[in-house]
Formats: C-alpha cells, sequence, structure tokens
C-alpha cells in the first residue's frame, strides 16, 4: 500500500513583531600608522596640486568644457583598507563611483565636481595641523588609508580584466555605468544628454538601456581612444565592463516508429486547466510539434523583436523546443513508457530572445534589458497568470566569481519587482565545453566558474549530475564512462573559485547526462547518456536529446511547475524554497567533493559544487505520518527612519506548533530538523566595494533556534539587544555547532538553509525561531529614502522521525487547527 501522504501546513499570523537591536559587530579597518603625519600630508597635498594643474592643463590643451568636475582615484597602501565611505559626501557632489582590489591595494575612483577642489586638501591640512580631544590627528583614519592619490585614467574606470580594454583605435561594445540622479525625470534627461553626447562624438549605441538605484547602463562600441575622450567630456561615468555575449548552447527509431509512440501518449494525455505557465527565454519553439501543440498555443510563442520571428531556429539541435519537451512532461522518457492516463495541468510560453546569426551581425547586446522585454512580452500576454521562467542562455563573458553584473543585477531586479509582484527566475549554471577540459573532469569543472547571470541572488541556479552510465549499443560495450553515477556531470560549472561572501551557485542540481571516452581517449556525448526530449525536425525526427545544464535547469522548471500547482498560495520565495528545502546529497557527492564531510570545509566544497543537492518532488510537495513541514509567509520590516537616523526595527519571533510529548516519548531516537529562509533582496548594482553603505543587498535576514537550555526569554536576549536590561549580560551560546552546514556557510546570499540532527529529546525543546535582518543599503544610503520600505520572507520548517505509531502530522495538524485532508495516494511512476 502506498504511504499516506498530506499537504504541507501553511500557518498564518505566527510571527511575533519585536523591536529588534543588533550585537555590536564594529567593523576595525586596518590603517597604516604613519610616523611623519606632516611629511604624509604635504605629499597628498602635492599630488592634488599636480592633479589639479594637469586637469586645467589638459582642458586648455583640448578646449574640453562640457565636463564641470574631475575624476580622482585613491590608492591605499598594500595589505591595508581605504576608507572609501569617507570619500564620498553626496550633499557636496562627490561621488563615489567604483572600488576595485588590484594587487593587494584598494583602489576608489571619486567624482569631484568643479568648486570643490579643496575639499580633500582641506581635510588634509586639518589632519596636519589640528589634533581632537584624545591626541590624535583630526581625520587620521581617512587620511592614513590613502597612499596615492592620481588622475582616474581609463583603466580607473575599467572593472574586467585590463587585458579586455579595446586596443587603440579597435573597437568592442562596452558596457558604460552612468551615475545618475534618484529622480526619476532627472535620470531620463541625464540618460538623454548621454546619448547626445555619444551622438556627438560619433560613438555607436544600442537603444536600449538599463535602470538601477543610482546607476544606469548604455552599451557602445567604441575604442580605446573614444572610451578615454568620453572621461575627458562626461560627467557621469562611474565604470565600463565588457560587453556580454552569449555562449553557445528512442532516438535510433525510425520517425514512423516515433510517431506511433507520439501517437500512443497523446491518447493518454488529460489536460487540465491552471493558473500556472512555464516560460522558456530562449531561441523559439516549434510549436508545430504534436506533443507540444496541446501546451503551447501560437499566440504564446512570442518574440523580443518581430523581425526575428518566434520559431526554433537554432540550428542543429533546436535547443528551444529540445527545452520544451522536458519543461512540459518532466521525464518524457518516463511518460512513454507508462500505461496510465498523463495529467498536465501547466501550460507553457517561449519568448524569443536569441536572433539567428545572419539577422545580427554582432552577438553583443544589453542582455539585461532583452530579459527585461522578454517577461514584459510574456506577462503582456499572459495577465493574471503564475509564470515560471526558464533561462538557459548564458555567457562566459563578464563572469567574476561571483561579483553581480548588469545583466545578473537586472535578473535580481526582475524577480524582486519593487517588492509588488515576485517573479520566480531559474536559470542554468552554464556549461564546462570541449574535450580540452572534459579530460581534466572533475578539475576542469571545479576551476570552471558559474556563468552570467547565474550568479543572481534571487534567481534558482541549476547545475547538473548525472545517473547517466549506461549505453545500450554493444559496439560500445567497452567504452569508460567519464563521470561516476550519482556524480557531477562533466558540464557542469560551479562556485569553487567563488569568494566565500558571494551566494551559493547553483543551489540545486537535476540529471545533465554524461560523457563516454572512446579508444583514442576522446569525450563524447550519446545520446544513451543524455535526456529525451521533442526535436525540432518533425519531418526527420519526433525525438532527439538534450544534456548539460539546459537540461538540468528544463527539468527544475517542471519541478517548480509542479509546487506551482499544488500550493496556489506559495510565493515564488516559497517555490525556491521548497526546491531547496527538498534537495540531499547522494554518498557519490559526498565521496566526490565532500570528503566525507569531515568538517565545515568539505560542507563548503560540497554546496559550492552540488548546491543543496539533487531536489526530491514526494519532498517538496508532501508532507507524511513521520515527516512534516510548516510553511510560514510572512511580511518584516527591517529598518524604519527614527529623526534622522535610520536604524534596525523587527525581528520575528516564532513558536511553533510542536509535538513535544511525542518526541520525548522518542527519548533518544535520532530526529532531523531542517529550516530553509528564503527571501528576495533588491539590488544595489555597480563596482563599488559591497560594503558599507555600498552592499549589493538592499536588507539580509537570518534566522537562529533556541538551544535546549534557553527558554523564550533568554533566547529572545541572546539574539536581540533592545529586550535585554541596561548592562545586563547573557550567555552568547548560539549552538552553532549543531548544525550540519554551519552558520558561516549558509549565511551568503538570499537563501539560508541548513540541518540539525539530533535525539528527539534535545529536539522537543526546540522549536522556537528567530528572524532579523542585517545591515543592507536600504539603511545606509538615506538618500534613496528606503528605509521604511516593508518586505517579505518565506520560512519553511520540516521534521523528520523514524517511523513510529504515532502520526506525528496529525498531532501537530491538530495543535493548529487545520482541517484534516484526505490522505493522498501517490503515483511514484508519474515522478
Amino acid at each position: 500500500m502506498a504511504k499516506k501522504r498530506y499537504s504541507h501546513l501553511f500557518i498564518d499570523n505566527l510571527a511575533e513583531a519585536i523591536g529588534y537591536k543588533p550585537k555590536s559587530e564594529r567593523f576595525n579597518p586596518s590603517i597604516p600608522i604613519r610616523q611623519d603625519r606632516v611629511s604624509h600630508a604635504q605629499r597628498l597635498i602635492k599630488q592634488f596640486d599636480a592633479l589639479w594643474k594637469n586637469e586645467q592643463d589638459t582642458r586648455k590643451a583640448h578646449a574640453v568644457k562640457a565636463r564641470n568636475g574631475a575624476y580622482v582615484e585613491f590608492t591605499s597602501s598594500v595589505g591595508h583598507d581605504l576608507l572609501t565611505k569617507s570619500l564620498e559626501n553626496i550633499q557636496q557632489g562627490i561621488r563615489l563611483l567604483n572600488v576595485r582590489e588590484i594587487d593587494n591595494e584598494i583602489k576608489a575612483t571619486v567624482y569631484i565636481p568643479a568648486g570643490k577642489e579643496r575639499y580633500f586638501i582641506n581635510k588634509i591640512e586639518d589632519y596636519q595641523n589640528i589634533d581632537t580631544r584624545t591626541g590624535k590627528p583630526k581625520n587620521a583614519n581617512l587620511v592614513n588609508s590613502i597612499e596615492d592619490i592620481g588622475i582616474a585614467l581609463l583603466e580607473a574606470l575599467w572593472i574586467d580584466p585590463p587585458d579586455l580594454i579595446p586596443i587603440s583605435t579597435n573597437k568592442a561594445w562596452v558596457e558604460c555605468w552612468l551615475r545618475i540622479s534618484d529622480d526619476e525625470e532627472i535620470q531620463k534627461q541625464e540618460i538623454a544628454d548621454f546619448i547626445a553626447i555619444l551622438q556627438a562624438s560619433q560613438i555607436e549605441a544600442k537603444s536600449n538601456y538599463l535602470v538601477f538605484p543610482e546607476r544606469a547602463v548604455v552599451l557602445i562600441n567604441a575604442s580605446r581612444e573614444q572610451l578615454a575622450y568620453l572621461i575627458m567630456i562626461c560627467d557621469i561615468l562611474a565604470e565600463f565592463r565588457i560587453g556580454q555575449e552569449t555562449c553557445g548552447f528512442w532516438i535510433n527509431e525510425s520517425n514512423k516508429g516515433q510517431i506511433e509512440w507520439v501517437n500512443e501518449l497523446l491518447s493518454r494525455l488529460q489536460l487540465n486547466s491552471s493558473n500556472v505557465k512555464a516560460c522558456l527565454l530562449d531561441s523559439g519553439v516549434n510549436n508545430g510539434h504534436r506533443l507540444l501543440q496541446p501546451v503551447l498555443a501560437t499566440e504564446d510563442c512570442l518574440t523580443v523583436n518581430p523581425a526575428w520571428g518566434t520559431d526554433d531556429h537554432e540550428i542543429g539541435s533546436g535547443h528551444g523546443t529540445l527545452m520544451a519537451g522536458i519543461v512540459a512532461y518532466g521525464d518524457l522518457e518516463q511518460a512513454l513508457l507508462t500505461t496510465g492516463m498523463l495529467s498536465i495541468s501547466h501550460k507553457l510560453c517561449s519568448v524569443k530572445i536569441i536572433p539567428r546569426l545572419n539577422q545580427n551581425p554582432t552577438p553583443k547586446e544589453l542582455w539585461g534589458d532583452i530579459t527585461k522585454q522578454a517577461i514584459s512580452r510574456s506577462e503582456i500576454q499572459n495577465p493574471d497568470k503564475l509564470i515560471l521562467y526558464c533561462l538557459a542562455v548564458t555567457s562566459s563573458t563578464d563572469v567574476d566569481r561571483g561579483r553581480p553584473s548588469s545583466w545578473s543585477g537586472a535578473i535580481d531586479e526582475l524577480a524582486y519587482a519593487e517588492g509588488k509582484n515576485q517573479r520566480m527566475l531559474i536559470i542554468t549554471a552554464g556549461n564546462v565545453e570541449g574535450n580540452e577540459k572534459w579530460e581534466r573532469y572533475p578539475n576542469s569543472n571545479l576551476l570552471s566558474s558559474v556563468q552570467n547571470p547565474a550568479q543572481s541572488w534571487n534567481a534558482l541556479t541549476i547545475g547538473a549530475y548525472t545517473e547517466k552510465h549506461t549505453i545500450s549499443d554493444p559496439m560500445f560495450n567497452n567504452s569508460q564512462i567519464v563521470a561516476p553515477p550519482g556524480g557531477l556531470s562533466p558540464f557542469s560549472t560551479t562556485s569553487q573559485v567563488w569568494a566565500s561572501k558571494w551566494p551559493i551557485k547553483p543551489e540545486v542540481v537535476f540529471e545533465g547526462g554524461n560523457l563516454f571516452i572512446d579508444s583514442y581517449g576522446h569525450r563524447y556525448a550519446h545520446d544513451d547518456l543524455s535526456i529525451l526530449s521533442t526535436s525540432k525536425n518533425i519531418q526527420v525526427n519526433q525525438f532527439g536529446s538534450i544534456n548539460a545544464t539546459s537540461a538540468a535547469a528544463a527539468q527544475a522548471t517542471w519541478f517548480a511547475s509542479q509546487i506551482a500547482l499544488k500550493y496556489p498560495s506559495a510565493w515564488p520565495e516559497t517555490i525556491r524554497g521548497l526546491i531547496v528545502h527538498s534537495a540531499k546529497w547522494n554518498d557519490t557527492m559526498i565521496q566526490q567533493v565532500g570528503n566525507g564531510l569531515r568538517n565545515k570545509r568539505d560542507y563548503q566544497n560540497l554546496i559550492r559544487v552540488f548546491g543543496y543537492g539533487k531536489p526530491d518532488l514526494i519532498t517538496a510537495l508532501y508532507s507524511s505520518e513521520s515527516a512534516f513541514t510548516m510553511i510560514l509567509q510572512e511580511y518584516i520590516q527591517p529598518f524604519e527612519k527614527s529623526g534622522s537616523t535610520p536604524k534596525m526595527k523587527d525581528m520575528h519571533f516564532y513558536k511553533l506548533p510542536w509535538p513535544k510529548d511525542v518526541l520525548l516519548a522518542l527519548g533518544e531516537l535520532n530526529v532531523r530538523l531542517r529550516i530553509t529562509l528564503s527571501y528576495f533582496i533588491q539590488p544595489g548594482v555597480g563596482e563599488i566595494g559591497w560594503k558599507d553603505k555600498y552592499r549589493y543587498q538592499s536588507y539580509g535576514l537570518r534566522f537562529d533556534l533556541n538551544n535546549e537550555n534557553e527558554d523564550e526569554d533568554t533566547f529572545k536576549k541572546r539574539i536581540n539587544i533592545a529586550v535585554r536590561e541596561e548592562d545586563e549580560e547573557v550567555e552568547n551560546n548560539s549552538g552553532s555547532d549543531r548544525w550540519r552546514i554551519g552558520v558561516n556557510n549558509r549565511k551568503v546570499g538570499s537563501l539560508h538553509s541548513d540541518i540539525w540532527e539530533g535525539t528527539a529529546a534535545q529536539m522537543s525543546l526546540c522549536n522556537m525561531i528567530a528572524v532579523y535582518p542585517i545591515i543592507g543599503w536600504w539603511r545606509e544610503r538615506r538618500n534613496l529614502k528606503k528605509e521604511n520600505t516593508k518586505t517579505r520572507y518565506s520560512l519553511i520548517v520540516s521534521l523528520e522521525t523514524p517511523p513510529v505509531e504515532t502520526d506525528i502530522y496529525s498531532v501537530v495538524e491538530t495543535m493548529i487547527h487545520v482541517p484534516v485532508e484526505v490522505p493522498i495516494e501517490i503515483d511514484r511512476s508519474a515522478t
């Protein structure tokens, strides 16, 4: 008999909002000690004097009148910090444009408007001549942190590796990042003025552009000389980056036989209506395929450019159509092999975002805006639908170990959607390609970065593992398989080389196929080692094969659609959270890169390759008698304006309905608790340091769980200074060692998940959770007036016990007064 399954427990209005004050975590910058303050000050003043003289001479020599200020580069001492926060004064018009670290030096580019030339000189002179009450030189930290000052040349505004700067008069597509006003009308005028400068300078530009808080991005085709000229005549430049270019993206039976398989499946197909659509942003889809016609209407085949058409143009594979077959049917091979009715409740939408090569002589585009246009078209066509987006187009350009790009920033903006219409976006991690790299598996995968824009904080990024290890053709009986069953797919990129501050990517993995090795040592794909799907060329074949992270992302999109169908009230943050919450690592993954999971470093290596593992559909959709899942969707206000100074506002405290008596009865039996916190941030893009007030995230959230020996009052006081008595000391034991992944590993990005395995007796006492904010630019960048913004999150909590006589789900359900649902018998063949 099939095991009983129940719907997850959605609980409303359980959060208690408490005024929040965090424990002090002071940033102590590394500032060099200056033995002779006078000589240091005089040296910096001389550098400023030389800079301003050079500015005047340049203006006279070139008759430059358009620019009303200067770009200045500040440099730290080697191995020390630069006080970048103190280099900006918005009221004076002095703006910090970008921050880079080069050869262990911090470099900051600052715009100083005309008339403010003495602003920093005055600070340096005060440093030289005035002592504070403590006997330190005035402005000591700022001036001591500065080693050198000079004119900001092109290299000071160029964020990507220097070798990507266009050579001499040769032109290249370059992202021009502009510093813009907070006011929407002024923004439009600033961008229009910049476009006029480009036209007057005969610099080609794309007509579209991206707008972020305090930044706009325009794609221009310019030479090195033209970029340098723009710096001389334009006041609102912030940085340059290289333009982004996308990289590449039953089989043996006769077509007649394949058509018979199609007919048989169609005879068993049951279509249901729903509010859910899965939208492919790809090369178009051939919805003439008879398996796609029922789920993809012609009016849902769209394009960002009418000249491109909507059909699947890609030569050979037909990437978009192959993706569509998996997004529609999930495991198409399993669907063909089963004999019962096949029910499909979600429909498809397609927006073509890639032109034929002969339709567009340059592959460079402002891909963030292309993606925005595509999503806008799909939503105009499908108002009031829940649309899940799948993007399997990535770029190896502007990939810098997790650093945000204009494209990933646009993805984050689209997902956050001003906090009003959040979206679920699923993106491929990108692929490792070529025999040379495949020969070095898995080391080449560990060194190959997840591609742009999959570094997005809000999107769900999909990597690939593989269970494919058998080729049926006897001709290949002696062939060796590259990846072990259950291991990393040879195609999958990872975030092993990223700095630890960036999000965990990919978050999860799905089947991505394998490779085999021929007798000469070359690596090849094979249909048996790939995933079956629908072919574009239906006159030749009904079926084709697809592999790599594209196939994995298509499966993830189908998976997400099943959650959306089961739980219509689930937010995109919840759908993303449930996918991660259901994921597990298998033994091969743990042995391949996790080194047996002996310490937190091993977990860090594991999650940077496989994310949280392979999701399980049954776990994502259902609770059971011995495993219940609670879902809490809540709004929180992280900050508030208090007088002239923004501060932290609320934390949320939960006292969960808990089967304490059942757990105590289980005593020393091991049980498993998992907590996942999922939310979307608003991005603060631009290479501006991602610390101080320039953090990329608008806010952050964290969770904590009470210890066994903590009552409600003690737990609240440990987390929140605001509920302590004045000068009250409390024990600061967070119990962080009990978590498998660990606080430091899970705290990055905008999705946090961890597991605690302990005795049932221990777990009986741990049912209090705190969700609290951390600093983001909403609080720090006061000029943007975001301090009082509310936002939302999804908190998912699961407890799993060994099979016991007591139905633990029903116990909890009774405690929260949820009507008992009829248990659902699961047809496992459909998963």
